[in-house]
């Protein structure tokens, strides 16, 4: 289903890499909506726009928005003519045209023609996209010069550009460089599948340490498998496929009120029991109290196929305050359920002691 409306930009917003935001007024009303330059153009003051807003008026996780589909009175002018034949969003209206970094037109199909191993790299899964800042923190505090690269699959949203954590990350320095693989896209470099993303990461980004995630906007539907976390298992599977280190960032809440995330979610439990065939380093956060106590006992289910790991989470709060990026998981700040971030952090902690 998608709801239609035009409406006229009355305000143009914040903006960040490949994104601007805007209130535009549709039916006398202001309605906060983003525009992705690379698709529709750069919509200024006074343009008409055509807006999407039926998971806005559904009240669903697109973080308050509608989507700018075209200015239809001005259209962007059309590209340069570039190499790459690779499509995302495929057979979408905005699908788009993108160099792979692993086709034919690229100046490293060669290098990634035979590729096949990782050496060795550690590679940080995690189910949310809000473990990013938090496991870069935990990275930070080992390997400060550590050169990280997140490669983003797509569960969640498709363009990289949603994201304000990876902008804000890639303009402190906490990230090199980002890859969207699968249907997602606009990272720094463009892969098929997320194994030839992996193989990227390390053979042409020269990172040390890899974190993979869905983009944002975790799906979940309440059910066993029904949520787009499942993915954390087949990343696992991928790493250690390719001979990389797979580390597993367990989900962890102490606040959520739904008792199947409470402790380790069922989603972590799900997709590295279930999911992950192979064998990974999943990091169990050493928190104090009742909590503490919950997260060991639940994690112990993983320990027959994985190595638990148990961090130290001394200090890292210190670290987590001092990201660039706000820190926000499931609506929840780090005063708020601190706990989701130190075993985040934790997972980086780890990875980066590997590396």
């Amino acid at each position: 289903m998608i709801i239609w409306r035009e409406g006229v930009v009355a305000e143009r917003g914040t903006s960040w890499t490949g994104v601007q935001e805007l209130t535009v007024t549709i039916d006398n009303a202001h309605v906060r909506a983003l525009a992705y330059s690379g698709l529709v153009g750069d919509p200024q003051v006074g343009d008409r726009v055509l807006v999407t807003t039926a998971a806005l008026e559904r009240g669903l996780g697109t973080g308050g928005y509608g989507f700018v589909v075209a200015l239809p009175e001005r259209l962007p002018a059309d590209p340069q003519p570039a190499p790459g034949h690779l499509v995302k969003a495929r057979y979408t209206p905005l699908q788009t045209l993108v160099l792979g970094v692993d086709e034919q037109e690229s100046e490293h199909h060669d290098l990634l023609r035979e590729a096949d191993d990782l050496a060795g790299l550690p590679v940080v899964v995690a189910d949310l996209h809000s473990a990013l800042p938090a496991i870069v923190a935990g990275i930070r505090t080992v390997r400060p010069d550590a050169r990280v690269v997140y490669v983003m699959t797509d569960g969640g949203a498709l363009p990289v550009w949603f994201s304000r954590a990876v902008a804000g990350l890639r303009e402190a320095g906490w990230l090199a460089a980002s890859v969207t693989v699968g249907q997602a896209f606009g990272g720094d470099v463009e892969a098929v599948s997320l194994h030839s993303g992996l193989l990227a990461a390390r053979l042409v980004l020269a990172a040390d340490v890899v974190v993979v995630t869905q983009g944002p906007g975790n799906l979940g539907t309440g059910t066993r498998w029904g949520f787009s976390g499942v993915a954390a298992g087949d990343a696992v599977n991928a790493i250690a496929t390719l001979g990389g280190r797979p580390v597993a960032s367990l989900r962890v809440s102490e606040a959520d009120p739904r008792e199947r995330h409470r402790g380790v979610s069922h989603h972590s439990l799900t997709a590295y029991g279930r999911v992950a065939l192979a064998a990974a380093d999943v990091v169990v956060p050493a928190l104090e109290g009742e909590i503490g106590e919950l997260v060991r006992t639940q994690a112990r289910a993983l320990g027959d196929r994985h190595t638990l790991v148990s961090v130290a989470v001394d200090g890292l709060q210190d670290a987590l305050r001092a990201s660039p990026v706000r820190l926000s998981t499931m609506g929840r700040d780090l005063d708020a359920d601190v706990t989701p971030f130190l075993a985040a952090a934790a997972a980086g902690v780890h990875a980066a002691n590997l590396a």
